[in-house]
């Protein structure tokens, strides 16, 4: 699920929801994933993924190297 956030007068940001995580893309072309809340089982980490797909695929082998 996309979200629309706004971080000022005439800047638009999305962010995507997947599994718990929210994923910000970032100016620098990274992106941040952030547990959605506590307890977290991944803390916060940035990735250089390149899509959306990438970051949720990553996201799913970290979970799998958690348990």
């Amino acid at each position: 699920m996309r979200t629309a956030t706004s971080t000022g007068p005439l800047q638009q940001r999305w962010v995507v929801r997947y599994r718990g995580f929210v994923l910000i893309p970032q100016n620098d072309l990274t992106w941040l994933v952030r547990p959605e809340r506590s307890p977290m089982t991944l803390l916060p980490f940035r990735t250089p993924a390149s899509s959306v797909d990438d970051v949720k695929a990553l996201i799913d082998w970290r979970l799998g190297q958690a348990s």
